[in-house]
């Protein structure tokens, strides 16, 4: 939100009152809590007719500060609130006649008394930002509505990046940003997976503990400050400092939850029927069938809308008009080894069987009047699941039980974005905080409900909304995106900032969603989506089988699925990286080479993993232009060498930059059938430019250590260990030259 008219002066219609002073302070164990003024005072007359912001500083873990700023304490506070995790840790305090040094480990906030007030944030004696003068406010909007805001110095090359799936800029500096959810496609400003964090290069983050509309203006009304702000009269936010941005992520994820790791059969190629194509048992197993006879290994097939009848979306019930024996169809599918997905949205159609149930039992959302909320946007009369009522929970549920008992394995969660806000819940909470918590409820919901049902091996879902904490409920994907080059870059620039907000996995829709693809778009994307965590063909009206884009197109999708199937072992480890330390499986390329300049806005390449640098093409002509870090990088298609710095090449459609970092160790799978392996597997082991002592661990699908890998170079020469794991062949590439030993 922005309140300032210039340097000088407020906009028309707002009023404005900052935190003048520290004029008392109580210091307890636990908490510090400064009284601050809205005007300076000198003596006791002036404390008269004038309100105060009062802060609250805590520490809920190590190197991290809570702070909680508020004007009127007691305005109601029905909820939602995010569900974090945190054990208030003892203060250490020392008070002078001049400031206030508040010392949590390594991270430490010194408080200057006097007017203007000012805060300045320290980690490791390293001064990292700054609240100075007229940065905490209370603001009076031109609706005659209250804001509580904040503003924290933003350094010279400094970068800010995340707060969720982003479709612009990767680098959020300058730029105005709403946490607000929509269905907006991924051409625009708009976003369905808003998260109230950021971090930064300087190796902080920083997290608004709202589920709210929270409002940053990131360098984008004072140009050397990131202000956020939040409706009402109190703000909260947590500072995460770490000795890099890994660490900052780490303590982020281990507060709002860890990313869950997925079954592993969820890394292998789905395939989806698209959206509104006309589609019957004949045609799903005439796909299926025919990526089994090309050669492409196929792990899950995906039912979208259609399934069901139009205009009864939901009714949980396979259409009989075109599937008339749907379990018979499921098992067909399970024969063939694929796991079977089905589109849902918590939306119920008035044309739906379920709505007069929902509608007399109260499941539904209401309006202020006791009405249930309706509208017609999507389908006809389309009312919303009340997920704040137990009994919707375990009617929605028990649709769900019908579905497994089908042979359904897994749920695409669509939707969760369009919750309004003239609403009333069971359970009584805020409607306007519901807006965006409701993508957690929805996802979380569906999400323990199949853990519950499936076991947590096979655990996993395909959705598109989240707030903060859905990064528990994995998978999401990147929403309704176009097809071309653009929509390819901007799906890539929000994956990025996605895994940059506490998002282990990411997908996206191959060759894009709307429209139709061209076959050199195709195979372009194609190499993109099976270097992702998670790969998904997937569209509007169109099929996207790749026999339909020409035979050349059939033969870069077999490529690049085997290439994946065998890169199984180290996609997991990346995996499991993500559930134990919430790091992202595709990351920016900052948050490996944040010492580097040069990466500090590349967003048109990334890190997959933490040893395979990846650079999709994103034109016709098959040129990439691209950044190679320090060090010597090993192309893992040409086994080609490359130093550090820039490059343009052009690259046939089975190949692209895909370098492997040096001193790594790359296991990979020999079975590129499937990408299930286990203990009796047979691997093998690609060492790269080694340089000194490396390890790796090979999980299983439970992310259970079931082998490893290690080598030593003493005196030039390369001595390799392994235990627990058959490995068949070792290589290894140095100079140019590959060895087996």
């Amino acid at each position: 939100m922005k309140y300032l008219n210039g340097g000088w002066m407020i906009r028309d219609g707002f009023q404005v009152e900052y935190a003048n002073m520290i004029y008392d302070v109580k210091i307890e164990k636990k908490k510090v809590t400064l009284y601050c003024p809205l005007k300076e005072v000198k003596d006791k007359g002036q404390t008269l007719d004038g309100g105060m912001i009062t802060i609250e500083i805590s520490a809920p873990a190590e190197d991290s500060f809570k702070i909680r700023q508020y004007h009127y304490k007691g305005t109601k506070n029905l909820g939602p609130h995010f569900s974090v995790n945190e054990e208030l840790l003892d203060l250490k305090v020392k008070q002078t006649d001049e400031v206030l040094i508040i010392q949590n480990s390594n991270a430490k906030i010194k408080c200057v008394f006097g007017s203007p007030m000012s805060m300045y944030f320290y980690y490791k004696d390293e001064l990292i930002t700054s609240s100075l003068d007229q940065s905490k406010a209370i603001v009076i909007d031109d609706q005659k509505e209250a804001h509580s805001a904040e503003q924290l110095t933003l350094g010279i090359r400094e970068k800010i990046y995340g707060l969720g799936e982003r479709f612009g800029n990767f680098v959020k500096n300058g730029q105005s940003i709403e946490i607000w959810n929509e269905d907006g496609g991924t051409g625009t400003e708009q976003a369905y997976k808003n998260i109230p964090f950021y971090i930064s290069n300087k190796n902080y983050g920083l997290f608004v503990n709202d589920p709210g509309k929270v409002e940053f203006e990131i360098g984008s009304e004072k140009v050397s400050r990131i202000q956020f702000s939040v409706p009402g009269q109190s703000l909260e936010y947590v500072l995460f400092f770490a000795d890099d941005m890994k660490g900052v992520l780490n303590a982020y994820t281990k507060m709002t939850g860890r990313p869950s790791l997925p079954p592993l059969w969820s890394s292998g190629l789905w395939l989806s029927t698209s959206f509104l194509t006309n589609y019957d048992e004949q045609t799903v197993l005439s796909f299926v069938d025919g990526m089994k006879e090309k050669g492409i290994p196929l792990e899950v097939f995906h039912f979208d809308c259609l399934w069901m009848k139009e205009y009864e979306w939901c009714n949980f019930t396979f259409d009989e008009r075109t599937f008339p024996d749907p379990k018979g169809l499921l098992k067909k599918l399970h024969e063939r080894g694929l796991k079977v997905c089905v589109w849902i949205n918590p939306y119920i159609g008035q044309k739906s069987p379920l709505f007069d149930e929902g509608m007399e039992k109260g499941y539904f959302i209401k309006r202020i009047n006791g009405d249930v909320w309706q509208w017609d946007k999507w389908q006809a009369g389309l009312a919303i699941v009340d997920f704040t009522n137990p009994n919707a929970v375990k009617w929605y549920t028990d649709h769900l039980k019908k579905l497994l008992d089908l042979g359904v394995d897994c749920f695409k969660t669509d939707f969760g974005e369009r919750i309004p806000t003239d609403a009333v819940y069971f359970d009584g909470c805020d409607p306007y905080k519901m807006h965006n918590y409701y993508a957690y409820l929805y996802n979380k919901i569906v999400y323990d409900f199949l853990v519950k049902e499936k076991g947590q091996d096979n655990a996993v879902l395909f959705a598109r909304s989240a707030s903060v904490g859905s990064q528990q409920f994995p998978v999401h994907w990147g929403g309704d995106c176009s097809s071309d080059y653009l929509s390819m870059a901007e799906s890539l620039r929000a994956g990025l900032s996605f895994g940059l907000s506490g998002f282990g996995y990411w997908s996206h829709d191959i060759s894009g969603f709307e429209n139709g693809a061209t076959s050199d778009l195709y195979k372009r994307w194609t190499q993109f989506g099976l270097l992702s965590s998670h790969s998904r063909y997937h569209g509007s009206w169109e099929y996207k089988v790749p026999w339909l884009y020409g035979e050349e197109a059939v033969e870069v999708t077999r490529a690049f699925t085997k290439l994946k199937l065998s890169l199984m072992p180290y996609l997991q480890n990346a995996s499991v990286i993500a559930s134990k330390q919430g790091l992202p499986v595709l990351r920016a390329m900052v948050l490996e080479f944040e010492s580097d300049p040069n990466v500090f806005e590349i967003d048109t390449q990334y890190m997959l993993g933490p040893d395979l640098l990846v650079a999709p093409i994103f034109n016709e002509e098959g040129l990439a232009t691209f950044y190679v870090p320090e060090g010597v990088w090993t192309d893992l298609l040409t086994n080609e060498t490359y130093g550090p710095g820039w490059y343009t090449k052009r690259y046939d459609y089975f190949h692209l930059p895909l370098l492997v970092r040096q001193n790594s160790i790359l296991v990979m799978k020999k079975d590129t059938e499937s990408a299930m392996y286990d203990q009796k597997s047979v691997f093998e082991v690609h060492i790269y430019e080694p340089q000194t002592n490396n390890h790796t661990v090979i999980y299983d699908q439970k992310g259970k250590e079931i082998g490893s890998v290690s080598f030593v170079k003493e005196k030039g020469r390369v001595n390799v260990s392994e235990k627990g794991c058959r490995i068949e062949n070792i290589f290894i590439h140095e100079n140019g030259l590959t060895v087996q030993i």
